[in-house]
């Protein structure tokens, strides 16, 4: 189950609560008129506003932190109606839940793996944003390696794009900006947008001139690492490792929190050093989506992108697995 923070505030006598431990009494599903000065505080809270109007409850009954977070402030909001899942950001404004929401409608799209379906972005008006999105009941486990395995498979098969590699919207990997401008070529997409963009801010923020003259000699050399690979468009949560992946309290493997653009489907693996993805995980991804030649002289690749956001977002520590990676495939690659 969802661990949940020991203290969960309530709301003031302006909304009528009653006590945690008794159901609701059932109301009619009908607009509830509020007076003057109730619609007065719930224009200063688009939170509130929204689930109390499009949300179709008439009273939140509790308000509880839910922990894991390091970004974004998450809470779970009890209503007469269902629960809502709000993540409030106090700094960044809504363009970074909008990328969210949008990946997350495209994955939920494909009836595939489950994923909270998205409600509502909007801006605080003290500044920050917030998504409102289904709230999901996770159950005591991940869940099953074989059935995420197959179902992700699923997600990537269902979900192809005609406009080559990319995404509608730019979007964040963690806090980092995550540029998805079409491109109708993998390599020179996964070189620029991916590699070629972290190492510049990792050259901005560190004055790290040799993993950055490295790093763009592996990017102009990559070419024969792809060879006998088929490159198709195919939708990816983008940021999966294990504290975004869970089941629900049926069982089934639930995906969250995405980054999600339409890129070559071994590089969803690119966050396996800390996702647990096991041999039943592979197993059964593969008989849906075949292994290509190649893929594991490919898969340190694309886990360096992922090594190169952790050095940018949180410091020197991961600096050295980047540059391993880097002077491996240099190596490799004779260049």
């Amino acid at each position: 189950m969802v661990e949940l923070a020991l203290s969960c505030s309530t709301l003031s006598s302006s909304f009528p609560l009653r006590n945690s431990l008794l159901k609701p009494t059932p109301r009619p599903r009908t607009r509830t008129r509020y007076p003057l000065s109730v619609m007065a505080a719930l224009s200063d809270d688009p939170i509130r506003e929204w689930i109390l109007t499009e949300g179709k409850a008439t009273q939140i009954t509790r308000i509880c932190p839910i922990g894991g977070g390091c970004i974004n402030q998450a809470s779970r909001y009890d209503t007469d109606s269902g629960s809502f899942f709000v993540n409030v950001n106090r700094n960044i404004g809504p363009s970074m839940f909008e990328g969210e929401a949008i990946g997350l409608s495209a994955m939920y799209a494909t009836k595939s793996i489950r994923v909270p379906r998205p409600f509502k972005v909007g801006p605080l008006p003290t500044g920050g944003s917030f998504i409102i999105m289904e709230f999901i009941e996770f159950g005591s486990s991940r869940g099953n390696q074989s059935d995420l395995g197959r179902k992700l498979a699923e997600m990537h098969k269902a979900a192809k794009s005609d406009k080559g590699f990319g995404f509608d919207v730019d979007n964040t990997i963690g806090s980092t900006p995550q540029i998805n401008t079409w491109s109708s070529d993998w390599i020179e997409f996964f070189a620029e947008h991916r590699l070629g963009y972290q190492l510049k801010l990792a050259l901005e923020a560190y004055g790290d001139s040799d993993m950055f003259g490295k790093g763009q000699r592996l990017m102009k050399n990559m070419q024969p690492l792809f060879e006998g690979s088929v490159l198709e468009p195919c939708l990816l949560h983008g940021d999966l490792w294990s504290g975004n992946i869970s089941s629900d309290k049926n069982g089934d493997p639930v995906i969250l929190d995405p980054a999600c653009y339409y890129g070559h489907n071994e590089a969803e693996f690119g966050m396996s050093w800390c996702a647990g993805f096991g041999g039943s995980f592979y197993d059964s991804y593969f008989k849906v989506m075949p292994k290509q030649p190649g893929f594991e002289k490919r898969r340190d690749l694309y886990m360096l992108y992922h090594y190169l956001n952790h050095y940018n977002l949180f410091g020197y520590g991961y600096r050295s697995s980047a540059m391993s990676i880097i002077d491996d495939y240099l190596r490799m690659l004779k260049v």
